[in-house]
């Protein structure tokens, strides 16, 4: 009877070894690397706002947990290294909306302390300096997105007391907004949006407490948007595509290189899964290195692409990671 039960004990310790081996070579066989770069020179914070033009980032504002900063700083990609420019002529806020339109950098929307926001800005690297635009024409609000696609920059979504759906359209020639129909997604806030090829794509964010799980697809040379799978996961046989997802979140960040996308971290997650808009489906790859964290910044430069700041519940985070997604995960190189 003794040799039996060690048997038995023997066989259960073997098999709970080989299933945590599995476990362990699963999370081992996800592709893509995490290498730590410059730590941002500027103090930790959530809830910034970037946009890229040519070889550099350019990252304003945010909440450092005592104070809506104002700042403006620039990475420079090709020598890892920060560089303070003027600062944000409006009011310091977090939740901020941004995009790069024609070399130029424009900042808009967010959230006081007190109010939700609607001025907007432009910023001229040429100059370092900033001027004062035609205010949003939609409601003021924060936690919306913005982007430029095809040549046309856009903010759409958010919260301004109500969860959002609208988008509008910015020229910079007659410095004004115009509403944009055809939206049928569902409202919210907090979502991301990447650009693949002239086309962007809206995903993730949150409603009244429910994770969104509609995808969507929006070509600027004709307004239209199409909606692709959804990024919930379903058991049902028919839509079995999906059964392996865990992708729905809200206040992730996202970037596109080499025509996919990636979506990375979020509220109480730092997992990353990457777009492939030619199948319109998705690939786990592997967690972001560092702490979990919300409300971070991410961008692309020249198809690399960048991971940083953020926070989880009161610690913010000064930390900059870039992302190399053919690489195998290595823990030598940070």
């Amino acid at each position: 009877m003794i040799n039996l039960k060690k048997g038995i004990l023997f066989t259960a310790l073997f098999s709970s070894l080989f299933f945590v081996s599995c476990s362990n070579d699963e999370d081992d066989e996800l592709m893509g690397n995490w290498i730590k770069k410059s730590a941002f020179d500027g103090p930790a914070r959530s809830s910034a706002t970037s946009f890229v033009i040519g070889d550099f980032a350019y990252v304003v504002g945010g909440y450092t947990g005592d104070e809506y900063l104002k700042d403006l700083w620039i990475y420079n990609s090709n020598g890892d290294y920060w560089e303070q420019k003027a600062d944000f002529t409006g009011i310091g806020r977090s939740s901020a909306s941004s995009f790069a339109l024609n070399d130029k950098g424009y900042v808009g929307l967010g959230y006081d302390g007190t109010n939700k926001l609607k001025d907007f800005y432009q910023y001229d690297p040429v100059s370092n300096s900033w001027s004062q635009k035609a205010d949003f024409a939609g409601t003021a609000r924060y936690a919306a997105v913005g982007f430029q696609v095809g040549g046309k920059a856009y903010f759409g979504t958010g919260y301004d007391g109500n969860y959002l759906k609208d988008f509008y359209q910015y020229n910079d020639q007659t410095d004004a907004w115009t509403l944009v129909n055809g939206f049928s997604g569902n409202k919210r806030r907090n979502a991301t949006v990447f650009v693949i090829a002239d086309k962007a794509y809206l995903v993730t964010g949150v409603n009244n407490g429910t994770y969104q799980e509609d995808f969507w697809e929006f070509d600027p040379s004709t307004d239209t948007w199409t909606r692709k799978r959804d990024v919930d996961k379903d058991t049902d046989d028919d839509y079995s595509y999906n059964d392996d997802y865990a992708i729905v979140r809200s206040n992730a960040s996202s970037f596109s290189m080499n025509g996919l996308g990636y979506i990375v971290g979020g509220e109480n997650v730092k997992t990353v899964w990457e777009y492939n808009p030619t199948t319109d489906l998705w690939e786990e790859r592997t967690p972001m290195e560092g702490a979990i964290r919300t409300d971070a910044v991410a961008f692309a430069i020249n198809n690399r692409g960048y991971y940083m700041l953020g926070r989880i519940g009161s610690t913010y985070f000064d930390d900059a990671w870039e992302f190399r997604p053919l690489d195998e995960q290595s823990d030598d190189d940070n």
